[in-house]
């Protein structure tokens, strides 16, 4: 194994602590962002290249990383996405037969600086007293007065417009071009194997760009719209909220995921806020209303949609809850066949509970082509 010199770095969280590690390769530098958490025991390619981390520096809560390399067919965009990584044990070498390459190769190919034996688990436990806020990980360890300025000019999460910097800037099309059904897909960060689910169930989607008006989406003539996951603020996205609104006047099918569940919950004038940590694994318990069955989840997010709101708008019924904070984790439009989740389905990391949600999708369509 080719040595790597240990260079010493910091975390330096936005209120002026500090935690300390060392950057991992030979890479010197300094990425800024807000600071998050992952609990997922696997799946740290997904996270990485997951456009809803945009602009965050990931905390991954497993203790080793790294030790099954990185695989072609485990990414979620076209690079990766976070702003850095902060881990404890960091394996140079990996054992998988099936991975093409080391996670320190696949981190040096797309220039992202992370760092290493950081004292994870009071890190986390800090970000959970605390909240998400911004930091900065950097190997200048003796500037740190210059450091606390840089950070300071670091904006917000809250208000922060991030879906332009990840959509497509052109349409494009996924899946077979003689499918039965066409979904107009808006990417606000949309994810890959979301496409996949879609397209295996049928579908040839038209993937179209953030800020795109529902009159050019509509010219495809789709049997139903879909609005995607994505990063920042949803409350920023005045277009795409615009665009919702004609979605739901036009009574096709329209599902939404994460950040497109939180569109359309403003869409409906419900308001959102930004969570004191968000949700962030491949474990999280949801209650199905509908159903009384509970599901275990993957979740990413760090906004949610304001229950009591949503509880008395007319339009709307609560269909899923987080059993670990009560918080809205699915919604319906009564009289249509519009829903939307918080949590992604698509993502299957050992559960396939939240499966169901693509099919009711393409069963809506179905019945409002008959």
């Amino acid at each position: 194994m080719k040595y790597h010199s240990k260079k010493k770095a910091i975390v330096l969280l936005a209120d002026g602590t500090i935690f300390y590690g060392k950057a991992i390769g030979d890479k010197e530098g300094t990425a800024v962002g807000e600071v998050c958490f992952n609990t997922g025991m696997t799946g740290y390619q997904e996270i990485f290249t997951d456009p809803s981390y945009f602009g965050q520096l990931m905390v991954t809560t497993n203790a080793h990383i790294g030790n099954y390399g990185t695989n072609p067919d485990e990414v979620e965009s076209d690079s990766i996405k976070i702003a850095g990584l902060i881990c404890k044990n960091f394996s140079y070498e990996y054992s998988r037969p099936s991975a093409n390459m080391s996670l320190l190769e696949f981190l040096e190919k797309n220039n992202l600086f992370a760092i290493s034996d950081v004292d994870t688990r009071a890190l986390v436990s800090y970000i959970r007293d605390n909240g998400a806020m911004n930091a900065l990980i950097s190997t200048r360890v003796n500037d740190i007065e210059t450091l606390k300025k840089e950070l300071a000019e670091v904006p917000s999460m809250e208000g922060l417009e991030l879906s332009s910097k990840v959509s497509t800037t052109e349409p494009y099309y996924f899946g077979e071009e003689n499918s039965a059904y066409k979904i107009s897909a808006l990417d606000i960060g949309i994810k890959k194997n979301i496409l996949r689910n879609l397209a295996k169930r049928g579908a040839y989607i038209k993937v179209f760009p953030y800020n795109t008006s529902f009159e050019e989406m509509s010219k495809w003539n789709p049997d139903g719209y879909f609005i995607s996951n994505g990063p920042g603020d949803p409350e920023p996205l005045t277009e795409a909220i615009s665009t919702t609104k004609e979605m739901i006047e036009s009574n096709k099918p329209l599902f939404g995921i994460c950040l497109g569940h939180q569109v359309l919950a403003l869409a409906n004038g419900v308001s959102t806020y930004k969570m004191h940590n968000g949700h962030r694994g491949i474990n999280h318990p949801i209650l199905n209303l509908v159903t009384g069955k509970g599901e275990i989840t993957s979740q990413n997010h760090g906004f949610a949609v304001n229950r009591e709101q949503t509880e008395a708008n007319s339009a709307l019924e609560i269909t899923h809850v987080h059993l670990n904070d009560d918080t809205v984790a699915g919604i319906k439009m009564k009289g249509k066949e519009v829903f939307s989740v918080q949590y992604h389905p698509e993502a299957s990391p050992g559960p396939h509970d939240a499966d169901y949600l693509f099919d009711q999708f393409f069963e809506a369509i179905k019945t409002s082509r008959n």
